[in-house]
């Protein structure tokens, strides 16, 4: 029996795709959970709509991360932070640190979105990657300054 998956399906498939599985399998699993339809002409069509409502959906989220991403190119963030001799910092400043940083100015970001190879050290002006989108990436100056 040939079958729609509706959703993704470990070792099977991925939402879209049409597979064919044995009856039982189908009846008994699939269609029950809601994971698949019957591969009819009327859920072909179904799906088709609904790739297309997904893909506009995508198409506004991507647009508006790039707006983001634009704000997000003009800001510079100021972290205060103690430090000693030869501009070492007490601690470090973390992606942590900097998404409170970025969430002040007003942008709702994430600490996993922050791309900080690794915690920043000493004094100084740093060009942060920051993830706004999949495939939206975008650097956002870090200024880490002297505590008075």
């Amino acid at each position: 029996m040939e079958v729609l998956l509706k959703k993704e399906v470990k070792n099977l498939g991925k939402q879209g795709d049409i597979v064919k599985v044995k009856d039982g399998f189908g009846r008994n699993y699939l269609f029950p959970k809601g994971l698949a339809a019957p591969a009819t002409a009327k859920n072909l069509k179904v799906l088709e709509q609904e790739k297309l409502t997904e893909s506009k959906r995508l198409e506004k989220v991507k647009k508006s991360a790039e707006e983001v991403a634009e704000r997000l190119k003009k800001i510079s963030c100021t972290i205060v932070r103690h430090a000693g001799e030869e501009d070492k910092l007490f601690g470090s400043v973390t992606s942590m640190d900097i998404g409170d940083s970025l969430r002040n100015e007003g942008f709702e970001i994430d600490k996993k979105d922050v791309l900080l190879d690794e915690p920043i050290k000493k004094l100084g002006v740093y060009q942060i990657p920051v993830k706004v989108h999949p495939e939206i990436t975008v650097e956002v100056k870090v200024w880490v300054v002297k505590d008075e």
